[in-house]
């Protein structure tokens, strides 16, 4: 069996279960009548917002909706807000507090980050990616094709979607400039052992862009410990407001040429983010920082810095999802005429399940709903994984995805309900 990198898991909270009844106290979602009926697992599409991002948002509309950082009580509060946001998510992340800069989606700030790379590359250099990506972590990357750069492809194992770091070494060279790839596929499901594939493309003198998307609803990684140069996820996925959040380690931030205004090109965190922050949306990420800590002080007594409270409560969210996965990846292992993409071991993956139907997946998402099964049918912008591994992207999969706030009921409900339309 291979190794497995979850993210710089430890073992703190191995034996500690989490509180389910206490954590979905924590999202007012499941308090709305018309959604108490519904299992929702379409969580790899975005979560439940939790109640203290809300809190944070509405005061910020309600008490600090003006300029920040101007003398004033109002403004002065919003950006201390603001930097607040900031320095609690670096201190869950593991890096320096400006080494977290915040932008409108994770594929803008891909995007920018490919603009930058195109002004420091030589012609003839090269990057890799996968197709095991979504197209946001690749296709901005793919396009510097154009531009005169060499875009290598790691490919996936066509029959299991597994991306083995082997093959990244046959890709290798004095030539490369940046290895992308995703800490979790959407579709495959499969966790990639970030500081393994770091290590080899640090040892070829490449940096590393991790796209954490598909992983970060399901703990926050400490990228510090993890080593890539570049980690990218979406707010919206994590509980939080629609924000891309990206972390840039100062070496390769103050390398890259400036994206941003040239008066602010001193300055890590905006160096980035050529247009101006959604000023509420930051501020209200500090919620997201608010939940963790609640979820540690709930289940431990002692006090502990930031970074290692992230850590515990990553692993008690694994563990829980580990519970709950493997039972239905069972019950669709089982099934002759269902392809369940990636491992079939729980531990080796992320709550995320596609499955290829003799039928287009997006009518199979519609026969669950009747059964209270929130779900999805699609491509989900993962074409180039799907058709790799022989998929037709028109067709699609269907996807169940959940997160720690999923009980286990739901996921016996879910269990039944795709014996009745599987």
């Amino acid at each position: 069996m291979r190794p497995l990198d979850l993210g710089g898991a430890s073992d703190n909270g191995a034996s500690m279960q989490l509180d389910t009844e206490f954590v979905r106290a924590q999202f007012p979602a499941f308090e709305v009548p018309h959604l108490r009926d519904q299992a929702f697992f379409d969580n790899a599409g975005g979560s439940f917002t939790c109640r203290q991002v809300i809190d944070r948002l509405t005061r910020f509309y309600t008490e600090r909706k003006v300029q920040p950082y101007e003398p004033y009580a109002a403004s002065r509060l919003g950006g201390e807000e603001m930097d607040e946001a900031r320095s609690r998510m670096a201190g869950l992340l593991g890096v320096e507090t400006d080494e977290v800069s915040f932008g409108p989606s994770t594929t803008q700030n891909t995007y920018v980050l490919a603009q930058a790379f195109a002004q420091m590359m030589a012609p003839g250099e090269a990057i890799v990616v996968t197709d095991q990506d979504h197209e946001a972590n690749s296709g901005p990357w793919r396009a510097l094709a154009a531009r005169g750069f060499e875009v290598r492809e790691w490919k996936i194992d066509p029959e299991t979607g597994y991306l083995n770091p082997e093959d990244l070494s046959e890709l290798l060279d004095d030539k490369v400039r940046l290895v992308c790839f995703s800490h979790c596929s959407n579709v495959v499901g499969e966790v990639n052992p970030v500081i393994e594939i770091t290590a080899l493309a640090h040892a070829a003198g490449a940096f590393v862009c991790v796209d954490g998307v598909s992983y970060a609803p399901h703990g926050f990684a400490n990228v510090g410990a993890l080593g890539p140069d570049i980690y990218l996820f979406s707010a919206y996925k994590t509980y939080g407001p629609h924000q891309g959040i990206m972390v840039m380690r100062r070496t390769l931030g103050m390398l890259l040429p400036n994206q941003g205004h040239y008066f602010n090109a001193d300055s890590l965190y905006k160096r980035f983010t050529p247009a101006g922050p959604d000023h509420a949306q930051v501020a209200a990420c500090a919620g997201m920082a608010d939940y963790v800590d609640a979820l540690y002080a709930h289940h431990f007594d002692q006090d502990a810095p930031a970074d290692v409270r992230g850590q515990a409560v990553h692993d008690l969210m694994r563990a829980q999802e580990v519970a709950l996965l493997q039972p239905l990846l069972d019950a669709v292992a089982a099934r002759n005429s269902v392809r369940m993409l990636g491992p079939t071991t729980a531990q080796h993956r992320a709550p995320t399940v596609a499955m290829a139907l003799p039928r287009p997946a997006a009518e199979a998402a519609a026969a669950l709903a009747p059964h209270g099964i929130m779900a999805a049918g699609g491509d989900f912008y993962a074409v180039r994984a799907l058709e790799a591994m022989g998929i037709d992207p028109e067709q699609g999969v269907l996807r169940v995805s959940f997160t720690h706030y999923t009980s286990v009921e739901e996921v016996t409900r879910l269990i039944e309900a795709l014996d009745r339309v599987l």
